[in-house]
């Protein structure tokens, strides 16, 4: 099978496949993290068997589609996080609001110790540098949730910037990938850019605490995206935001990734393999997702996940899924 889509999610999808293949040694999954922008056209142009985004096909790309209607499954939780590249005392942590973080990726806050920043980190001497914005070069499903997230706290960069995959960046350089950004961000001093949270495993980053819609300073952990998650149960294609959620222990940058696949599956073989593949990961293979720094599916989503992947046929017009 094979596979393409979001560097979100690209972590757990390595570890869980290597699993699914030792205990079905007859199915590889070849899966290229290439963006959400790019999983999308792959799947649109029938060049991979399933595509991978964190924000779920629009009208007119599943219009586009080559190969008819897409079902889209959730397959995987996560949060991103907000990484700084500044010399701390031990133990420190830079906190920011969602205002703040707006202003310094519209390029209105400049300096590591502008007032804004400073007012929020008592204690903490930040240094008189200019701050060095990173966001992703390519279409990005990461890149949507943060510009959601930021949408949803500030009405200028609502205005001025929006939520997109592809936006028009104000400031900043430009990195491919989670891996990218991750890799720039360690490397460049006085830098800061989001993440999806397991990024932080390779080079070693610190994460902003971000001020939720309760006033809490929270931090991406199993805990707080779960917190987040939990106060909104139901999620569709269409309704697929979790970005700031209510709640005093929920961390405000989360999301879900999706698996996109086609509805009527031209090859009974591939189809049968997909789909088997598809339940699996949305149920027994949740158990991987903490190794990756995932969350587990909460059980309605593994449902809604279940009863998507149902609707796929073969070409015959069967269900392929009992």
């Amino acid at each position: 099978l094979t596979g393409a889509g979001s560097t979100y999610v690209a972590p757990f999808f390595a570890l869980a496949f290597a699993r699914y293949h030792q205990q079905h040694p007859a199915v590889t999954v070849n899966y290229s993290p290439v963006g959400s922008s790019a999983g999308i056209a792959a799947i649109s142009a029938r060049q991979v068997d399933f595509g991978a985004s964190d924000v779920p096909m629009n009208a007119s790309e599943l219009a586009a589609a080559k190969g008819g209607p897409v079902t889209q499954v959730p397959d995987a939780l996560g949060a991103e996080g907000v990484a700084y590249n500044l010399n701390l005392p031990a133990g420190a942590r830079l906190h920011l609001t969602g205002p703040v973080l707006a202003r310094i990726f519209l390029g209105q806050i400049t300096h590591w110790n502008d007032p804004a920043i400073t007012a929020l980190n008592p204690g903490i001497t930040l240094p008189a540098a200019s701050i060095a914005v990173v966001h992703r070069s390519d279409g990005s499903g990461t890149t949507y949730i943060f510009s959601n997230y930021l949408s949803s706290v500030d009405p200028t960069w609502a205005s001025e910037v929006g939520t997109g995959k592809t936006l028009h960046w104000p400031v900043g350089v430009a990195a491919a990938g989670n891996p990218g950004v991750a890799q720039a961000v360690s490397h460049i001093p006085f830098s800061i850019g989001y993440i999806e949270r397991s990024y932080s495993k390779g080079p070693i980053l610190s994460y902003a605490a971000i001020r939720n819609q309760a006033g809490q300073y929270t931090t991406p952990s199993t805990a707080s995206i779960a917190a987040d998650a939990a106060q909104k149960p139901d999620i569709s294609p269409a309704s697929f935001s979790i970005v700031n959620e209510p709640g005093p222990h929920s961390y405000p940058i989360c999301g879900y990734s999706w698996a996109l696949l086609y509805t009527h599956q031209a090859s009974q073989a591939t189809g049968q393999a997909l789909v088997s593949l598809l339940d699996w990961l949305t149920h027994t293979g949740q158990a991987y997702a903490a190794a990756t720094s995932y969350v587990p599916l909460p059980p309605r989503i593994q449902q809604l996940a279940h009863t998507m992947v149902q609707q796929v046929e073969g070409p015959n017009g069967a269900h392929l899924l009992s």
